[in-house]
């Protein structure tokens, strides 16, 4: 079964509220880039809570049939999940910070925040 970006999107974001990630932002770049349709950017409060994080992320996309490729475990600072036409981000705050990905993608399209 082949899902498209607006149902991966609903499924990371449902688990990133799930797991109480912090600050999270959805990127619309459809008309920016061809890497995918959304980036989201979130954090976590810690190393053990950004893996946490992305660990449920992956296990739920795995079950729902979604390959995704990670980078940035074990260290944790910083992990990448790549779900195809979703790009996941999750920093801890004071690496979010420093990157700043948020100013490099936020031009042009209205983004969304999630509570």
């Amino acid at each position: 079964m082949r899902f498209d970006a607006e149902e991966i999107l609903r499924l990371v974001l449902a688990r990133l509220d799930d797991m109480k990630a912090e600050d999270t932002l959805t990127i619309d770049l459809r008309d920016k880039s061809s890497i995918g349709d959304y980036m989201v950017v979130s954090s976590g409060r810690s190393q053990r809570h950004v893996g946490s994080v992305a660990d449920r992320i992956v296990e739920d996309l795995h079950k729902a049939g979604v390959r995704a490729r990670v980078e940035g475990m074990p260290h944790c600072d910083w992990v990448l999940i790549d779900a195809g036409d979703v790009i996941v981000h999750v920093f801890r705050p004071e690496v979010r910070d420093f990157y700043n990905l948020e100013k490099m993608w936020l031009t042009g399209r209205p983004t969304r925040r999630a509570s």
